[in-house]
């Protein structure tokens, strides 16, 4: 098997990462494509109480386990197949249950970090940012984590007030620097 195209898809919260990544999976068609998406990879907080765990930055690198998600990405362009983990976003951890990727031609990987890490990004093939107006990305999060993920609109606002846009400018906006292809207004 030759190695496989690595796409690596990044963008801030609510840019339209998901998306993008879905047109790709049906431009290559689906069968033919992995997916690993970062969000799977936040450190497991089993160790933790709830109440520590919702204290944690959820934005900031140091979130995610980053060794064993280059490690699998690594396992699935040799050719083997992983169990990736899944992140329980109410319980604030790492889920009990993973998800099996199998090897595939295309691999997208996804998430805010994606060209964040430099190990990660020599895997890539081609680096995709999606590049979102932040009202509008902002106006996208709300929506989905009062609908998706049970929060008020409270906390998604202190949220984003207190981590998000501010980790956004520091970390994931200075990465659209390495990427090959922009994707203006999402």
């Amino acid at each position: 098997m030759s190695k496989p195209f690595i796409i690596g898809i990044a963008g801030g919260s609510g840019s339209g990462k998901s998306t993008v990544t879905r047109k790709v999976i049906e431009a290559a068609a689906s069968e033919h494509a992995a997916v690993i998406i970062q969000d799977n990879y936040y450190c497991d907080q089993s160790d933790l109480t709830f109440n520590q765990r919702i204290l944690t930055n959820y934005d900031h690198p140091r979130a995610f386990d980053w060794a064993l998600m280059i490690q699998q990405i690594d396992d699935v362009r040799n050719g083997l197949p992983i169990k990736m983990p899944q992140y329980d976003y109410a319980q604030h951890t790492r889920a009990q249950k993973t998800i099996t990727v199998v090897p595939a031609t295309v691999i997208v990987v996804e998430g805010i970090f994606a060209l964040y890490d430099a190990a990660l990004r020599d895997m890539m093939s081609l680096k995709i940012y999606v590049d979102t107006d932040a009202d509008v990305r902002f106006i996208r999060r709300l929506t989905r984590d009062i609908q998706e993920r049970d929060r008020s609109m409270e906390s998604v606002i202190e949220q984003y007030k207190a981590t998000v846009r501010p980790m956004h400018n520091q970390f994931v906006e200075p990465s659209k620097r390495f990427a090959d292809v922009i994707l203006p207004h999402g």
